[in-house]
């Protein structure tokens, strides 16, 4: 089977697609669409124009990706929508294009899209991140990977949210959040490492234990963080997970909550 494709579906002459795509009812492909070999598009599905999907995507019905960015600087240049292998995107979820600024929106490979998520022009999504439904990432953020947002999240243009890092329900997201920590609330604040996701992720013992004297020492140490810092035993100073929650706290372009 090379393609599969609903008769009604309507495909531009520009578009590429790959070995064994199924392609449901109603579906749109526009200009510059490439579909890699695998993939499941579901019914009412629509790849406005310049998009990429990697093997073995799945998109649900309804979902729009590759349309314009919503940006009042947006002025018609070529821009994209890339989506890495075995990424699921599910029903309703909307992905528009980049802009000049990134020339791309960005999803990672085997990520999880949930029901009405949107992602707003020029965001970065690494791999095997999960988004719950409904919520929506504003323009230019950028979520690590493995990282896990539940439902009904907003996030504030240029927010960075880090690696591992779990965010709580129906939270309002305006400022940068570390990685491997938990955060909810609107506004959000910090809410201790996120232990049962770096357990089942495989992380050590050790670097566990580094990590949390480095989170008591940036977040509940009542000293300046310098000093508090200072006083991180060498062993945990030396992990590299401890260094980039270090890292990441002191170089935070929106700061970071409490």
């Amino acid at each position: 089977m090379s393609l599969l494709a609903h008769p009604t579906a309507v495909i531009d002459g520009s578009a590429r697609m790959g070995q064994d795509v199924e392609i449901g009812p109603y579906v749109v492909i526009g200009p510059e669409v490439g579909v890699g070999d695998g993939c499941r598009l579901g019914p009412h599905v629509v790849l406005e124009r310049n998009v990429r999907l990697g093997n073995e995507v799945q998109v649900g019905a309804g979902a729009v990706l590759g349309s314009l960015p919503q940006d009042r600087k947006y002025q018609g240049e070529e821009t994209w929508v890339e989506v890495g292998p075995r990424t699921v995107i599910r029903e309703y979820a909307t992905v528009n294009r980049g802009t000049a600024a990134t020339g791309a929106t960005t999803i990672g490979a085997d990520c999880f899209l949930m029901t009405y998520v949107h992602v707003a022009h020029d965001c970065r999504i690494g791999d095997g991140v999960t988004i719950a439904n409904s919520t929506q990432l504003s323009g230019h953020v950028t979520v690590e990977a493995q990282a896990f947002l539940s439902g009904l999240i907003a996030v504030h243009q240029f927010v960075t949210i880090g690696t591992h890092a779990f965010v709580g329900g129906a939270s309002r997201v305006s400022q940068d959040l570390p990685p491997y920590v938990k955060a909810g609330g609107n506004p959000v604040r910090l809410c201790g490492l996120n232990s049962v996701g770096l357990t089942r992720a495989g992380f050590t013992p050790e670097v566990l234990s580094g990590l949390k004297h480095a989170y008591r020492l940036l977040f509940n140490d009542p000293r300046p963080r310098a000093a508090a810092l200072a006083t991180l035993p060498p062993e945990f100073g030396r992990l590299p997970e401890v260094a980039r929650l270090i890292g990441f706290v002191g170089g935070a372009r929106r700061g970071v909550p409490a």
